[in-house]
């Protein structure tokens, strides 16, 4: 069984404090089942974004953890991850937003191989 998403989010936003990275809920969604998006803004006017992995890139000896891709290999300027919230959030408005703010672009997640 997966972790309730907002158990998840607030763990994660722990983890980001005591590395003494600034994080926030920008938008709540689904507490249950919510997929993540995780936008960690360089402070520079470029950002990454993190979506949450396929479910083809699962391990099935392994299912309950929660994987993420970057949606560009390289940081993108913040109104373009701006603009590709706004279409995932029309997609899924149950999906939660968390924002995080590192210049040198920590964002603690686990990413999908491949």
């Amino acid at each position: 069984m997966r972790l309730k998403t907002s158990i998840w989010v607030a763990a994660y936003l722990r983890r980001c404090q005591t590395e003494g990275v600034f994080g926030a809920v920008r938008k709540k969604g689904a507490e249950e089942a919510g997929s993540v998006f995780v936008k960690v803004a360089l402070m520079d006017g470029n950002a990454m974004l993190y979506a949450p992995a396929p479910q083809t890139v699962y391990d099935d000896s392994r299912p309950v953890e929660r994987l993420f891709v970057p949606i560009a290999p390289q940081p993108v300027s913040e109104p373009s991850v701006e603009e590709r919230l706004t279409k995932e959030l029309r997609f899924d408005p149950d999906a939660w937003i968390v924002e995080t703010e590192d210049r040198a672009g920590r964002h603690f997640l686990d990413l999908a191989k491949g």
